[in-house]
C-alpha cells in the first residue's frame, strides 16, 4: 500500500532545477548565445515542454531565435544526455533535462498535466519482476495515464 503523505512529500520533492548550461560545458558543448537562452529557458521550466513552447519562451527573451535553431539545439543537448525526450500520447515530443534521480510520470489524459513521482515499492516491484523473468534491471521508463478521480464524467 503506498504511503499517501510519503508519496505527495517525494512529489514536491521533485520539483528541481538542473543547470543544463553547466551541463553542456561538462560535456564540451559549444555554447552559443542562443543556445545559453535556449538552456535557461529548459533549466527553468517546471513542466515538459514542446519544441514550440521552448520557441515561444526563447524567443520571448531572444527574438532572434528561430524555431529552427529550437530543434538544432534540443537535438543536440538530447544527443549529449543532456535532455530526455517523452511522448505522453498526446502527439508531441516533449522534453525535459536528464533528471539526476529517476522517477517516473503520470500524465492526465484530459488536461495533459504531467505528475513527476517515485515510488520505492514499485521500483523494487519492477526489480523483481526483471529478476524473475531472468534479467537484470538496468534502466526503464514509465509513463501511467489517468483521469483524475474527482472529476466526473
Amino acid at each position: 500500500m503506498i504511503d499517501l503523505p510519503v508519496l505527495a512529500t517525494m512529489l514536491k520533492s521533485m520539483g528541481r532545477s538542473i543547470d543544463i548550461e553547466a551541463l553542456c560545458q561538462e560535456k564540451g558543448l559549444r555554447i552559443t548565445e542562443q543556445r545559453r537562452v535556449i538552456a535557461r529557458v529548459i533549466s527553468d521550466a517546471d513542466d515538459h515542454p514542446d519544441v514550440e513552447a521552448l520557441h515561444a519562451r526563447s524567443s520571448a527573451i531572444d527574438p532572434g531565435i528561430s524555431i529552427a535553431t529550437v530543434y538544432r539545439t534540443v537535438r543536440l543537448f538530447e544527443e549529449a544526455g543532456i535532455l530526455d525526450r517523452h511522448d505522453f500520447g498526446d502527439g508531441r515530443s516533449r522534453y525535459e533535462a536528464a533528471p539526476e534521480a529517476h522517477h517516473d510520470h503520470l500524465i492526465d489524459v484530459e488536461t495533459g498535466r504531467v505528475i513527476e513521482f517515485v515510488d520505492p515499492e514499485l521500483e523494487a516491484l519492477q526489480k523483481q519482476i526483471a529478476e524473475k523473468l531472468g534479467f537484470r534491471l538496468v534502466d526503464h521508463r514509465m509513463e501511467l495515464y489517468g483521469v483524475a478521480l474527482d472529476r466526473k464524467g
